[in-house]
Formats: structure tokens, C-alpha cells, sequence
């Protein structure tokens, strides 16, 4: 290749200009990261390895089965060919399992209530967002936990549904203030959708509050023709209980779900150690062959209705028995989990970015960061509990949700990887600068129209030096996002619902949040 020694084109425009070119807003194709960037590229075992928790997974389906079933998920899996022993327990046969393997949906979008930020599921496309039944919620000022509450749920679908990087909205919190049940279940709704656009997941406490809850769904979306058409919130079913028993009431809800046309995620959450085997390998088996049970089951009740493989093994700390969401082992168990998810070219789903921390400290933040970035580079489709998640999943935090913002743009950017083309090699700068230029790349050309596209930039975090820090009073990161919580919760909710359709459904159900 020759290279030609290049005219220098000089800088257009000054520094006032490029302060006005950095702090445009972007448009979506500028954006260095975006939902559904294309993971995959980690592999955490060998493809002998994937293979071989693929067949023990199946030799556990088939010989030791899952006890506990309901009656009618009896009489619906034996019909399609499982057999149901002495013992009470169902079994199925491998070819039932890669016949149902055949049939399930690979082609799933979980959808959101505006239609602007749709999750497509395909292939290693990556995704974060909130999960979990916190029972606290984190007060950083005080550095204190207390009871969640519907406002802390409605708060937080707010504040998600201002974060760039949070593309998805499942219940993190439980509303404590809320004694009833199906009350509960009906506000969670409530307080989720009418504060986010972005797709929501929920689960229900029993099978007979579907029906009401699909009620409020339909007026929601403006009847069930609609709302079949495009629904934007799925169920979070535990439908097992480790090791390898079905959860009888939650599997009822699962059938009552998939008859409303409500997407499922099928979540398998064993305690490696506890109620799933200590090995690494050993839990990605149980949850493998728990999730490959349900799969069965929900193409048996309806063929390719839309259905997340929910591997979700915990890592415990087996010197006290304490769950360690944020360990290193957490980040091995959801990789491996992606890496199934890959094998059976499935969507997917796992719990990442959990902190064992009790506040947005240190700790936190190199806990959340291990799992969300081996979540993304795994390809893992929907990264589960990666914001907010504080003391094992026992604690929520608005803050430590705005906080990991930037944390999973920093993850994403790594799951983007390395483009290597003729553009990016930048033989051509290098020439330039080098033959007769400037010795440097500040402010080239290339530079400046490249680096909003290929570099993410931190919305709190503090780069400046420390002559800078100083001059800006020593800004506190807790406080930036305490500042920025204030600023979202200050503004009236984008996705709130129209008068006519909020007070529809204030008739019809007992609504906790005010008007």
C-alpha cells in the first residue's frame, strides 16, 4: 500500500463550536451503545462441555423427573407424552423435550406500551434491566433500610423510564404497604405501567387474580384486542421449586397467563449448594433441565407462545449459608446460562449485576460490574436484577438504579467489542498526523467525528482532575444521583395514563397511589 503525505485540512471551526457539536443531543444511529447490541463473544466452557450439560440435563428429565405437578399439568404432559410413576413424579422422555425444543418460539419480542423501545429477543441481542422481591428499600442519606412501598415502585418504574440504559422494567420491590394480596398484585401493575413506557414484568400470587389483572391490562391498552396485539407486560413465574419440583399454584398461573396472551419468563432460581448442587456445572444442569421442563409444558398447553428460558442459579456462601449475588461464581453461573440459552438458540434470561453490599459503595460497584459485563459479553438476552439491587436482593435503591446507568453503559460499550474495518484501522490518520501534521490526534477531523460513536461517556461519573474536583466543591457521587432522583421524581410521569382511562380504572379497582 502507498501512502500518500496528506495536506493538512486545518481545524474548522474553534472550540466553541465543538463544545456545541459534543453537547447536541444524539440522535439514536450516533449513540455508542444502544438496547440489543449483539453479545456472544465470551465463552465461558468449551463446546464438549455445553454438550455434555446439554445431555445430562436430558438423563435428569428423564430419569429423575419433577415431582408436584397440578393436575391439570399432569393430564396435560402425559398427553404429549410424558409418563407419571408411582413415585408421583413426571418424566420425559428425551425425544418429547427436543420434539418441544422444535416448537418453541425463537422469535420473540417483548413489547412496550408506546412501541419505542421494543426488546427483540433473537439471537444474542443484549438487554438490562430491574427484577427481584426486595422487601427494603435503601436510604442512603441515613444509610438505613426500611419497608418498600407502592410510591418506591411507582418512583422507580419513573426514574427507569429516564435511564438510557435501563431497557426494561420487572417488579423490583415488593409493596409492603399493601396487606392484600390481590390488591398487591393489581397495584404493582399499576404503579409499574404508569410509570414507564418500557416493557414490564410482574408476577401473581395466585391463579385467580389473573383474570382482574388482565381487566386492568385491557383498559390499559385500550381493549383486549389491543392488548393481545402487543403485550407489554409478561409474567415472572417461579414455576419450580429446586430441586426439580414443580410449583403447583405457580404453575396454575403460568396456564391462566399463556390463555391471555401474556408472555412467560420460566424462572429456575436453585441456591447452588442448597437447593441446587454446589458445582457450577452441577447448578447450570438443574436449571437447564427445570427450564427444558417448562418449555415442555408451555408448548404443550400452546404451541410458540412467547417464553423466556429463566435459568437463574444463585450462588450461596457456603462457610454461612448467605447468598453471594455479587460473587464471582454468580458471574460463572449466568455466563454459563447464556451460553446454553446460545446452544439451544432460545431466549434467555439470568440474574446479573446483584450486590452483596448494603449501600452504592465500592463494593457495589465492582460487584455489579463483574456480572453485568460477563452477563453481556455471554450474549445473555435479558440481564435480570442488574440495577439497584442491594444486601442479596433483599434491598432496593433509587440512587444505587441511577448509578448503575452508568455502569451498564460502560458494560455495553464492552459487549459492542472491536470493530476492525478499513475506517477503524486508521492508517490514514495515522499518516496524516505523522507525515507534516500535528504529532497528535486532539482534535482532528476523525477524531471529533468518531468520538461520540465510538466512546461512552459516564453521566455521573467523575473524570476530572483533581485540581478540577476541587474547584467544583468536591462533587459526592451519592449526591449527583440523589440530585438527579429529585430532578426525574420532580417532573409529572411521561407515561402516566390519560384522565378518562386513569379514572376508568380508579372505579373498577382500589388504586393505593393518589391521582
Amino acid at each position: 500500500m502507498t501512502i500518500e503525505q496528506p495536506v493538512s485540512a486545518g481545524r474548522s471551526g474553534g472550540r466553541a463550536a465543538r463544545r456545541a457539536a459534543r453537547s447536541a443531543p444524539l440522535t439514536a444511529d450516533m449513540r455508542a451503545i444502544h438496547p440489543g447490541l449483539e453479545g456472544g463473544t465470551l465463552k465461558v466452557m468449551t463446546d464438549a462441555e455445553v454438550l455434555r450439560i446439554h445431555h445430562a440435563a436430558l438423563d435428569a428429565l428423564e430419569h429423575i423427573g419433577l415431582a408436584d405437578a397440578p393436575q391439570s399439568g399432569i393430564d396435560l404432559l402425559t398427553s404429549v407424552g410424558c409418563s407419571y410413576g408411582a413415585d408421583k413424579r413426571l418424566r420425559f422422555p428425551r425425544a418429547l423435550v427436543e420434539d418441544m425444543l422444535a416448537k418453541a418460539n425463537r422469535d420473540v419480542t417483548l413489547f412496550s406500551r408506546d412501541g419505542k423501545t421494543d426488546l427483540d429477543l433473537r439471537g444474542t441481542r443484549v438487554h438490562y434491566g430491574t427484577a427481584g422481591a426486595a422487601v427494603h428499600m435503601v436510604d442512603v442519606d441515613g444509610s438505613h433500610y426500611r419497608d418498600s412501598t407502592v410510591q418506591d415502585l411507582h418512583d422507580a418504574a419513573r426514574i427507569c423510564d429516564a435511564l438510557d440504559n435501563i431497557h426494561f422494567v420487572q417488579r423490583p420491590m415488593v409493596c409492603r404497604d399493601i396487606a392484600d394480596n390481590l390488591e398487591m398484585d393489581l397495584n404493582t401493575i399499576y404503579a409499574c405501567c404508569a410509570g414507564t413506557y418500557k416493557h414490564v414484568g410482574t408476577s401473581f400470587t395466585d391463579p385467580s387474580y389473573v383474570k382482574p389483572a388482565m381487566e386492568l391490562l385491557h383498559l390499559i391498552a385500550g381493549g383486549e384486542d389491543k392488548w393481545r396485539e402487543r403485550p407489554f407486560v409478561s409474567n415472572s413465574n417461579c414455576f419450580v421449586v429446586p430441586p426439580m419440583k414443580f410449583a403447583t399454584e405457580a404453575c396454575l398461573v403460568m396456564e391462566e397467563c399463556i390463555r391471555a396472551g401474556m408472555p412467560v419468563l420460566l424462572l429456575s432460581a436453585g441456591m447452588a449448594g442448597a437447593t441446587a448442587p454446589s458445582t457450577v456445572a452441577g447448578a447450570i444442569v438443574q436449571a437447564v433441565a427445570e427450564c427444558l421442563a417448562g418449555l415442555v409444558y408451555v408448548n404443550a398447553l400452546k404451541p410458540g407462545h412467547p417464553a423466556i428460558f429463566g435459568t437463574w442459579p444463585f450462588g450461596l456462601d457456603l462457610r454461612t449459608g448467605a447468598m453471594t449475588g455479587g460473587s464471582g461464581e454468580q458471574a460463572l453461573l449466568t455466563a454459563g446460562c447464556a451460553q446454553m440459552h446460545r446452544f439451544y438458540d432460545l431466549p434467555g434470561g439470568a440474574a446479573a449485576g446483584i450486590a452483596d453490599s448494603k449501600l452504592p459503595d465500592m463494593q457495589a460497584g465492582w460487584e455489579q460490574m463483574c456480572s453485568n459485563v460477563m452477563a453481556g459479553l455471554s450474549g445473555l438476552n435479558m440481564v435480570y436484577e442488574a440495577a439497584g439491587m442491594h444486601a442479596s436482593l433483599l434491598g432496593f435503591c433509587h440512587e444505587s438504579l441511577i448509578l448503575g446507568d452508568d455502569i451498564i453503559g460502560q458494560a455495553l460499550r464492552c459487549v459492542r467489542g472491536i470493530e476492525v474495518t478499513d475506517e477503524t484501522l486508521a492508517l490514514d490518520q495515522i499518516a496524516e498526523v505523522c507525515l507534516g501534521g500535528s504529532g497528535h490526534y486532539l482534535g482532528t477531523g476523525q477524531t471529533l467525528s468518531r468520538m461520540q460513536k465510538d466512546y461512552v461517556y459516564p453521566t455521573l461519573g467523575d473524570r476530572t482532575s483533581p485540581k478540577e474536583w476541587v474547584e467544583k466543591d468536591k462533587p459526592d457521587l451519592i449526591q449527583k444521583a440523589v440530585a438527579k432522583k429529585e430532578f426525574i421524581l420532580s417532573q409529572r410521569a411521561p407515561a402516566r395514563f390519560a384522565p378518562d382511562v386513569d379514572q376508568a380504572i380508579r372505579q373498577q379497582f382500589n388504586i393505593h397511589l393518589p391521582a
